[in-house]
């Protein structure tokens, strides 16, 4: 009896061993499928970002030439070229790109040209802007802006009124003879504070600082007060009077001889622009370009016969033949 029930009992005991060691064999089994699922989705995920990475890397454009390395000879080099070409262009030629440029801000298509590291690098050693402005100090008229262009394009001279004193005649001057500049532009702008202050009565402008004061009266000294106060209208009286001080300045720089050989000799156009804020256009007017009027026979006055003078350039309402 006692053996009988050992016996079961080792027999329980067996049993329960082999259970157990079944059990432990499909846990780990279990296990074993699970970690190999693991696996299988880490894999299938590591394929994934794979996949999206090289994706990805096929899109990726080619980084520019200039970003791949150059030397400053090569950067001198394409300076140079871009140089010949604009030596080439003629006044009429930049005037119409200038005109294209204001073109393109207005109507918000600018390209706001801004130079690479290669081009900037090669602008360390020269500069050949193609046109000088004289133009206002006022926060609201960025000339690069304004006319869509980029760094070494324009040689911009900014002054309270546009106006010309000897800093500004001899900034000028500067562009003409040694940057060789093909197109002078004097332009004054909507709503002018220093056009609209030099209207004020003499007595008001003496109040303000001499350096102002003197400014002021050199702009007030240009206008026609009177002409002035017949305008009723409130922005063709501000047009007029900021035009008028525009005229002025370019009716003085047609009195310089050095300026006036290089526009006698076609290398040079002066020319007046009114910029109008409220809508980002850019006018030009007053136009100073081509060689002087052929005298008449015996040494008489140029002929004012309509068929005899010349027109002003394209998108250029009007022209300003200096006496000879």
């Amino acid at each position: 009896m006692a053996v009988a029930t050992g016996l079961a009992a080792g027999a329980a005991a067996l049993a329960g061993v082999a259970l157990g060691t079944s059990c432990n064999v499909q846990l780990k089994r279990l296990e074993g499928m699970q970690l190999s699922k693991k696996n299988e989705d880490v894999e299938e995920i590591v394929a994934q970002v794979g996949k999206s990475r090289k994706v990805v890397v096929e899109e990726e454009p080619e980084a520019p030439m200039g970003w791949q390395g150059f030397s400053m000879e090569e950067a001198r080099t394409h300076t140079d070229e871009r140089q010949s070409l604009v030596i080439k262009k003629t006044p009429v030629e930049v005037l119409a790109e200038l005109q294209r440029g204001n073109t393109r801000f207005w109507m918000n298509r600018a390209t706001r040209p801004e130079r690479s590291a290669f081009e900037r690098r090669g602008l360390i050693s020269k500069q050949f802007p193609s046109v000088a402005v004289l133009g206002c100090s006022d926060s609201r008229v960025p000339i690069e802006i304004v006319f869509d262009q980029g760094l070494g394009d324009i040689f911009v001279i900014r002054v309270a009124g546009n106006c010309l004193d000897t800093s500004t005649m001899a900034s000028l001057q500067y562009a003409v003879h040694h940057l060789k500049v093909k197109v002078a532009v004097v332009m004054g702008h909507e709503a002018c504070g220093a056009v609209k202050a030099a209207q004020l009565p003499s007595e008001k402008l003496e109040q303000e600082p001499s350096e102002l004061e003197q400014a002021l009266k050199g702009i007030k000294a240009g206008l026609n007060i009177q002409a002035l106060q017949h305008i009723q209208d409130t922005r063709a009286h501000d047009r007029e009077a900021v035009t008028t001080n525009v005229k002025r300045q370019v009716e003085r720089l047609a009195r310089d001889k050095g300026i006036m050989s290089k526009v006698r000799q076609q290398e040079l156009m002066v020319v007046g622009a009114f910029y109008e804020i409220s809508s980002g256009i850019v006018d030009f007017f007053h136009e100073v370009s081509g060689p002087a009027p052929a005298p008449a026979a015996n040494g008489a006055a140029p002929s004012t016969e309509p068929g005899f003078r010349r027109m002003p350039s394209q998108g250029v309402k009007s022209r300003y033949e200096p006496s000879q």
